[in-house]
């Protein structure tokens, strides 16, 4: 691979994709501001591979130069921060805070949830030691002055992974029931503003349910999710209704402790003549698409598909013709069509550093998408739309009610995803 293959989504970015993250955390006693500047910049001088700033070489080629300014930690304010920009000295990642709050922004380009909570729990971690003295750590913590393993870093050679075809293959096709909300925001992403919802469930409530119907919390809240949309969706002859699950296959490939962003889809198709049954037999159906799916050989084929997009890339001549190429062959708009889509990064280890978190939030780009984090005591879903028509969420929370799942949910809030200022040739 002759670049860094950190740098490929940035070809994909602009004013209306940004491929951009945020990890809302919030602590149970007002931030310290004096400590996390002080933490902050030795934490982040542990991931070098995140300690960069995009720039071009002499084939138009975007790249990432070692960026040894500090890393800027500035208050929370109402509106999108410009990534790789001069006030947060040309980085991909900045740190936020209000009150209780903190913000880990970053570009999807270099990582996704799985990869940027190694930054997240270090500077937590770092944060509350100083604050309330020791503490025991989570055992994947990445301290400064560890050393960053091959692991960490790996890409794998994607010649080396078995050749051999999938048993199985998704052909439930495109979904296109909510294309024209979909369409509307990408074509004109001034239109309308990003909105998001926090739902927070109690973790024992919503676990005993998950488990007496033989359920996993993906699942579950996919098929919840199918549930909520045959009643917002209007129905159509020879139509069905289709969500997917992010998959991570990093493991798949040999690279389970890589900070990069491997994830696949699992798709579920439902028929309209579902929406009537129960939770428990939906989560039958979603079931047999996840062991259908969750197969190596479509992973192995997933990355190759990656590697030969790459490629492609680097043949073009110019950056206009790079960002032409992969916008046509993005993998994430050649994927089946859903309306819904589920992100669920599993339970995270924070030791006990948890006795002092309240909640964490993911909040990324997407229409009637949820991420998913869990605490040992609660869950925390972020539903994310486009618009301010609050019925796909109430649809949602019907669902909860009628299945008896306590909630909390919060007030509509605005996005404010960052976006990424890019070198021009």
């Amino acid at each position: 691979m002759p670049n860094d293959p950190d740098t490929y989504l940035l070809y994909e970015c602009s004013k209306k994709l940004a491929f951009t993250l945020r990890i809302k955390v919030q602590l149970d006693e007002p931030v310290d501001t004096g400590i996390l500047n002080e933490v902050a910049q030795e934490a982040f001088g542990r991931f070098p591979y995140f300690r960069v700033k995009p720039g071009l070489d002499a084939s138009q080629s975007y790249i990432l130069m070692p960026n040894d300014k500090p890393l800027a930690v500035l208050p929370e304010e109402d509106r999108r921060i410009m990534l790789a920009g001069e006030e947060v000295n040309d980085h991909l990642f900045v740190i936020t805070y209000k009150d209780d709050t903190i913000w880990f922004s970053g570009s999807h380009s270099l990582c996704g949830a799985f990869g940027i909570m190694f930054w997240v729990k270090t500077t937590l971690y770092l944060y509350m030691s100083k604050k309330y003295g020791p503490l025991k750590p989570p055992e994947d913590i990445k301290l400064p002055g560890t050393p960053v393993t091959e692991a960490e870093t790996l890409f794998p050679d994607p010649d080396t992974l078995p050749k051999d075809e999938p048993m199985v293959r998704y052909e439930g096709g495109d979904c296109n029931l909510a294309i024209m909300r979909t369409l509307k925001h990408i074509l004109n992403p001034f239109s309308t503003k990003d909105y998001y919802y926090e739902i927070e469930i109690p973790a024992g409530v919503f676990m005993k349910y998950a488990t007496g119907i033989d359920a996993s919390p993906n699942t579950v809240v996919v098929s919840m999710m199918y549930k909520a949309m045959s009643r917002f969706l209007k129905e159509k002859e020879g139509t069905f209704i289709s969500g997917r699950v992010a998959a991570d296959y990093r493991a798949d490939i040999g690279a389970d402790r890589s900070y990069r962003d491997l994830v696949r889809f699992i798709h579920v198709k439902y028929d309209w003549d579902m929406k009537d049954e129960p939770v428990s037999r939906l989560n039958l159906r979603t079931r047999g698409a996840f062991i259908k799916q969750n197969q190596p050989e479509l992973s192995y084929e997933r990355f190759r598909r990656i590697t030969k997009m790459h490629s492609g890339i680097d043949a073009q001549p110019t950056l206009k013709e790079k960002r032409k190429y992969a916008s046509k062959h993005s993998i994430y708009r050649t994927d089946p069509r859903d309306p819904f889509t589920v992100s669920y990064v599993g339970q995270i280890d924070y030791g006990e550093m948890e006795d002092h978190i309240k909640s964490v939030y993911t909040i990324t780009d997407g229409d009637l998408m949820l991420e998913i984090n869990a605490l040992k005591e609660s869950f925390h879903i972020t539903y994310q739309l486009y618009g301010r028509d609050r019925k796909p969420l109430e649809r949602f929370l019907e669902v909860l009610e009628g299945e008896k799942i306590p909630f909390r949910v919060s007030d509509m809030k605005v996005r404010y995803l960052p976006w990424v200022r890019l070198p021009e040739a």
